[in-house]
């Protein structure tokens, strides 16, 4: 048998699915739609969790909807690092609390329906980065002063943008082909 049935063989029992520049098992484009749908949760649940109270993170009293300010009580608890006045100053303002409660929403449903994902991958690695200044490991006493779960949530948005993960068990392919994206890439 040649070398080249060999691999052609071998090929013919990998299942791929292909994304632009990149080729990944079918087991690997599905784990990282596993993986999609679990960060795209948990910028969801956060959202969610604050506007409503389900009683997690934020009680009901504390809820966006019942007058419950989603920022006021984590920035204004910042004791460290360089910017520990800057958060202060923006700690429960109306933007700082709109544009972190719209960033949870949007980095959320992007992240599950697969589309949008490098918006989501930026706009999620700025908060991250954010709130990893807010709270500054570095200076904290953290169990790992540069690696948290803000630096682990980042580079997991950013691999799923890279990989086209919104294509696999989600919108993905359909939004890539619209129009708008098309001329846009950025949108992807």
């Amino acid at each position: 048998m040649s070398t080249s049935h060999i691999q052609h063989t071998q090929a013919n029992h990998l299942e791929r699915v292909e994304a632009p520049g990149s080729m990944l098992t079918r087991t690997a484009a599905r784990a990282l739609a596993v993986l999609r749908y679990a960060t795209g949760f948990v910028f969801l649940w956060a959202f969610l969790d604050k506007t409503f109270g389900l009683g997690y993170s934020t009680p009901s009293a504390k809820a966006w909807i019942h007058g419950g300010n989603p920022t006021k009580g984590f920035l204004a608890s910042v004791d460290a690092g360089p910017l520990q006045g800057f958060f202060h100053t923006i700690a429960g303002t109306w933007y700082a609390n709109w544009l972190f409660m719209l960033g949870m929403l949007g980095i959320g449903v992007a992240l599950i329906a697969g589309i949008g994902m490098r918006i989501a991958a930026g706009s999620a690695t700025l908060i991250m980065a954010m709130m990893w200044l807010a709270e500054f490991p570095l200076a904290s006493g953290s169990t790992n002063p540069l690696t948290d779960y803000h630096v682990v949530y980042a580079i997991a948005t950013i691999v799923l943008a890279a990989a086209y993960a919104g294509q696999t068990w989600g919108l993905g392919r359909w939004w890539a082909k619209l129009p708008l994206v098309q001329r846009n890439r950025w949108l992807i």
